[in-house]
């Protein structure tokens, strides 16, 4: 896995919903179904969309008169990226940890128990 750059959230936001619609993506459709509800105009939309693939998480190319945009990491790398990193700056890499933290004081249902055990089981083959 590549090394990635933690992404500030507006432009998390905007891979969202790259990774949810299939490529090409414009920035009329990043606008349809993000910007409206942010009220984001179109043009930091675009900005955002630049930053990004100045980044390295998305290429871009011009078709006639549109610009459209094709993502270069898949959403789950870019998670599991994430999600080590929080682990280490967090929890010390501790998933034991992490779990104690999620739970604190609530106790685990049988079945959560049981699905834990089988992941771990599952991890170990």
């Amino acid at each position: 896995m590549s090394t990635y750059k933690k992404l500030p959230d507006a432009e998390f936001e905007i891979m969202k919903i790259v990774w949810a619609n299939d490529p090409p993506i414009t920035t009329h459709l990043i606008m349809e179904q993000l910007g409206t509800s942010k009220g984001w105009k179109a043009q930091t939309i675009i900005t955002l969309m630049l930053r990004l693939v100045e980044r390295g998480f998305l290429r871009t190319e011009k078709i006639g008169r549109d610009r459209v945009y094709f993502p270069l990491i898949a959403k789950e790398d870019y998670t599991q990226f994430e999600t080590r990193n929080f682990l280490k700056q967090y929890h010390d890499n501790s998933l034991l940890g992490l779990v104690s933290t999620l739970y604190g004081d609530k106790t685990l249902s049988e079945k959560e128990t049981e699905e834990l055990r089988q992941w771990l089981r599952d991890q170990g083959e």
